[in-house]
């Protein structure tokens, strides 16, 4: 069992490592086809707007096709002449960058100094034809013979050696010329081939995958198709559209700042962004060299600097999240680590395609359960609930980080929220590891001291607390402008004198929920009596006699809740018939049948699984309560709530 266990667990990694032994060796045929798949995201939904024109597919791919190559061809036309007019211009600068070098006045003994030096040299080397040094003879000339070498009269001067190849035919001349386009362009070929057979069949090759995954998987396939589908075509277009207007924005700033050619780095920005992090910094160093090299002072540099820092941020930490929403569903450093991976497994082709390629593997990881880690390593999701967070910051033994937690999530839900959704779960799982053995003393009664004491700080909260300060504002002078409340008459009817006694079933856990319910009861508006666990339900009825519109409220959790709060609400039965009694079994999921057969005989008045609906139903009672409701009467019929929602 335990062999096949272990095989079982090995074999997504198996199948992972082949799967990228495959990547690696048949890239030559994956990395056209991955383009095509991506420009196909990009280019589909505009074949579909042409079809939606009553125009025929084909002639809708074919003009999408012809258009996108115009534009392309156009724009590389305009940047390969603005780039051989920048390779034309560069000697004009040589002497501004050696200047440049000078007036940092550096030590020739430092290492800047050193480096200064060697770029003379190296420039020196470079200007100095080789034809035009004199030979060495005479007695300095370098004594390279070895001895026993028959001495060379040195008076004769030296001949220079000069191999001459023949010259090339045309065709050989023709594939030297050509042989470094011809992988680009072969690659270029296949990627535009690839793409438009995609573009005309795509209904088929969609339908002809879905087979290929089996009818069973019909429904989960779908969803990862029209999921991926959803999330790369957002991605490339906002990317699209981002990448231009920065672009658009780098460019203008270059040409404000002077540097010519700014429709080239302006294009160079918007392309070499596609690439993450740092595709905008590699575009801003050709910009930022030519003003060094331009200009005599550091004023445009400088400029240049601040110009993409500025663009960077407000692109990055603005634009982006507020377009892009929930983006890819990538985390920032699954981002960085799958961009070296793929650039590695790639190279250029995997450092454009890697955003894409992520997300097939994260949608990959959501609806196929054996490639789940993929989408738990990768995704940007939390890996831990609210809950589960407050729980394991707790074991910690970290009560700020547990508190931080808890007035986060404040910021954005009500307290009776917080306690329903973060407090009282993880409650239920220390109990469940207590109850297991897997909860050592020490750190049990610093996690239930600790949510007391927290619980006990949020007894003073306010919701308008985390309101911004302007609407609080607002809200003040809205409340001191309303008119004041008639005062009540005679016929009004009076307040109810209901009370209620929260008690708690077993141990401190159900004393921490039982507090929760008080204190949120005391913010309704009820009056509330709270009992610590070692409270006898004999010495309640003895010192504090229930009235028969008062309520009692059991708090108990799982996993041993019933029983506890079984055994109290017989007791009341017994002592106190007539009066109503809530059973809170928090976080209770089960069959709502089954939960009251497992009180027997003595069943509560209502049993409910939540802090929200304890409120509901002790409301409703207050109000019967208020109009002058009959609590003798015989017990309604039990009342369930929220169980298995």
């Amino acid at each position: 069992m335990s062999r096949r266990q272990g095989t079982s667990t090995l074999s997504p990694l198996i199948w992972l490592a082949v799967v990228i032994l495959i990547l690696y060796f048949a890239r030559a045929v994956l990395i056209p086809l991955a383009l095509a798949l991506t420009l196909n995201f990009l280019l589909a939904p505009m074949v579909t707007w042409l079809q939606r024109l009553r125009m025929s597919r084909v002639l809708a791919v074919a003009v999408v096709m012809l258009v996108s190559a115009a534009v392309v061809g156009e724009m590389g036309w305009v940047v390969s002449g603005q780039l051989l007019q920048v390779a034309s211009n560069l000697p004009k600068y040589r002497q501004n960058i050696r200047n440049k070098i000078e007036a940092l006045h550096l030590a020739p003994e430092s290492a800047l100094g050193r480096a200064a030096v060697s770029v003379k040299e190296i420039d020196a080397e470079f200007v100095e034809s080789p034809t035009t040094r004199p030979a060495q003879t005479g007695p300095q000339a370098p004594a390279t013979l070895k001895a026993g070498a028959p001495q060379v009269d040195s008076t004769v001067p030296t001949i220079p050696v000069q191999i001459i190849t023949p010259p090339a035919t045309g065709l050989r001349y023709l594939g030297q010329l050509l042989s470094p386009l011809l992988k680009p362009l072969g690659t270029g070929g296949m990627v535009i081939i690839f793409t438009v057979f995609i573009l005309i069949k795509q209904e088929d090759l969609r339908d002809r995958f879905l087979r290929l995954a089996g009818v069973a998987q019909l429904h989960a396939m779908t969803l990862a198709l029209d999921d991926a589908a959803q999330r790369i075509s957002r991605y490339l277009l906002m990317q699209f559209v981002v990448n231009a207007c920065y672009g658009l924005c780098f460019g203008i700033g270059v040409l404000l700042i002077g540097i010519p050619n700014a429709l080239l780095w302006g294009v160079i920005a918007g392309l070499f962004r596609i690439v993450p992090y740092v595709g905008a910094l590699a575009a801003t160093a050709f910009p930022l060299v030519l003003a060094l090299a331009l200009f005599h002072g550091w004023g445009p540099p400088v400029l240049v600097v601040l110009l993409f820092a500025v663009l960077d941020l407000v692109a990055s930490n603005v634009v982006e999240p507020w377009l892009y929403g929930a983006h890819t569903g990538i985390s920032s450093l699954a981002l960085l680590v799958t961009t070296v991976f793929w650039t590695m497994l790639w190279g250029w082709a995997g450092l454009v395609l890697a955003v894409p390629l992520t997300v097939c593997a994260i949608v990959l990881g959501r609806y196929v359960p054996r490639m789940s880690f993929l989408h738990v390593l990768l995704g940007d999701e939390t890996a831990l609930s609210v809950e589960a967070q407050f729980y394991q910051r707790l074991l910690a033994l970290d009560q700020e980080d547990a508190r931080g937690i808890a007035m986060n999530f404040l910021k954005s839900h009500s307290l009776e929220s917080l306690y329903d959704q973060v407090l009282i779960p993880a409650l239920a799982l220390a109990e469940q590891d207590r109850h297991k053995g897997g909860l050592d003393e020490t750190r049990e009664s610093f996690l239930f001291l600790s949510t007391s004491e927290i619980v006990s700080e949020l007894a003073v909260y306010r919701h308008e607390d985390n309101v911004p300060k302007p609407r609080r504002l607002i809200r003040r002078w809205m409340s001191n402008k309303a008119p004041v409340a008639p005062v009540a008459s005679h016929s009004e009817p009076a307040p109810s004198a209901m009370r209620i006694f929260c008690l708690a079933a077993n141990d401190q856990a159900d004393e921490i929920t039982s507090s929760m319910l008080a204190q949120l009861l005391e913010c309704a508006g009820h009056g509330v009596i709270s009992l610590p666990v070692e409270s006898k339900f004999e010495d309640i009825v003895e010192h504090l006699p229930p009235e028969p519109q008062d309520v009692i409220c059991i708090s108990a959790l799982p996993p041993f809740a019933f029983a506890q709060a079984a055994s109290i609400c017989q007791r009341v039965r017994l002592h106190l018939p007539e009066i109503k009694v809530l059973a809170g079994i928090w976080g209770y999921s089960g069959d709502p049948n089954k939960a009251l057969d497992r009180f027997g005989s003595a069943r509560p008045d209502a049993v409910v699984s939540t802090l929200a609906q304890a409120l509901q139903h002790i409301s409703e009672w207050h109000g019967q309560s208020a109009d002058g409701a009959d609590f003798d009467r015989p017990a309604q019929e039990p009342k369930l709530s929220g169980f298995g929602s």
